[in-house]
């Protein structure tokens, strides 16, 4: 399959399943792992989330826990290093530690304070919906002296206001729904 061509991301896309009614009624849960389990549409995926920031971070930051999966593959394929963003009570040694409201829960999110102050840095996650997530990953990274230089997600939730509650202008989503 060509890489990171039209046709390659549209067959990525047809890959995730959406599954109705979990975690409870009422959500709609995108499963990415069959999209992860095709090299082909993993690459052309990882090369669309890159490919507008190529060169202006670096290290991928990745947002637990399926954003650890395409965070390690863009990390990769950038050359850069990794930087997890873990929910809260996963890190042995968090320095900085952000509280934020998801459309079903509360949830926290913590990181280590590894990356030298001014380190640029690219947020990435799977899912972008109401935006809370993102938001504190954007904390987060400010805390311990990163700069965002950008946040991509592999799919937008259009209409739950994600992409304004982030505040982002170099947000980038490759899908939406």
């Amino acid at each position: 399959m060509p890489r990171n061509t039209s046709e390659a991301l549209a067959r990525a896309e047809s890959l995730i399943v959406s599954i109705p009614d979990y975690p409870k009624p009422g959500i709609v849960f995108r499963d990415i792992a069959p999209l992860l389990a095709d090299a082909d549409a993993l690459r052309a995926t990882v090369d669309g989330l890159l490919e507008p920031f190529a060169g202006t971070f670096d290290v991928v930051a990745g947002i637990e826990a399926r954003g650890f999966l395409l965070a390690g593959a863009a990390a990769i394929a950038a050359g850069v290093g990794l930087i997890p963003i873990r929910k809260a009570g996963k890190l042995p040694r968090p320095a900085a530690s952000v509280s934020y409201t998801l459309e079903y829960a509360d949830a926290a999110i913590e990181m280590h304070d590894d990356i030298a102050p001014g380190t640029r840095v690219l947020l990435l996650d799977d899912v972008l919906a109401t935006g809370g997530t993102i938001a504190a990953a954007h904390t987060l990274v400010a805390e311990v002296g990163g700069i965002v230089t950008g946040t991509a997600v592999l799919l937008e939730l259009d209409g739950l206001g994600g992409r304004s509650a982030v505040g982002d202008d170099n947000l980038h989503s490759l899908f939406h729904v």
